[in-house]
């Protein structure tokens, strides 16, 4: 099908070229499983599907949920011949919040003095587009107060992101904090979630009041 596919895929180097293969495959190594996500040609992506009408980011697998693998002879198969980008399946090794990059800075520099230390010290990324997602342990929803407020946006299962070092129009996808400055580790959902909630009412944004203390979700305990 890709024979049939116009415009041309964007000519990559074949340094970035090992280099989205080599980040695919780590990322398997350490358990998250990837799917390949379209290739990128001049300002839309291709995957190579005929008839596809989806010119943003997305997977290039119909079936990508259930193709999706952490096998790392699988995932690098997939990145011999195309310069896929680098997606990564939420709701499985871990939970997305997304929010935008000033609610994003101001989450980070809370994190990293927060006293809950490494519970709830993670991996960031950041799209060139302004926003954060903030990778925190799967299987947690939205507490009360986050549930409508639109400037939180949780990914779970049957969502994607794209990871680093994938090519948007805007700019490649990168990471604030990467998966090994946080030692592959996941903060807890909710600790993340209260520091949200704190930054977002520092901003002066009135949210839904909460639950009686009663009913609050805890914090999970480490794994």
């Amino acid at each position: 099908m890709w024979g049939n596919v116009g415009p041309r895929v964007a000519h990559l180097s074949p340094l970035e070229r090992v280099r989205l293969r080599r980040v695919a495959v780590r990322y398997a190594m350490h358990g998250w499983e990837v799917t390949p996500g379209a290739c990128l040609a001049r300002s839309r992506f291709v995957c190579g599907r005929a008839g596809c009408p989806t010119v943003g980011c997305h997977p290039a697998l119909e079936d990508w949920e259930h193709a999706a693998s952490a096998d790392p002879a699988r995932v690098a198969n997939w990145w011999r011949s195309r310069p896929h980008g680098v997606l990564l399946p939420t709701g499985r090794s871990f939970d997305v919040l997304e929010v935008a990059a000033d609610l994003g800075r101001r989450v980070l520099d809370a994190v990293r003095a927060h006293p809950a230390g490494l519970g709830v010290r993670g991996p960031v990324l950041v799209t060139p587009t302004g926003r954060w997602m903030f990778l925190v342990r799967p299987g947690d929803p939205l507490r009360p107060e986050l549930e409508h407020c639109l400037q939180v946006v949780r990914h779970g299962p049957g969502s994607w992101i794209a990871a680093p070092p994938t090519r948007l129009p805007e700019g490649p996808v990168r990471w604030v904090v990467a998966p090994e400055q946080a030692r592959w580790q996941l903060p807890d959902s909710y600790l993340v979630q209260n520091t949200l909630i704190d930054a977002l009412r520092a901003t002066g944004i009135t949210l839904v009041p909460a639950l009686v203390p009663g009913h609050l979700p805890l914090p999970r305990r480490g794994r």
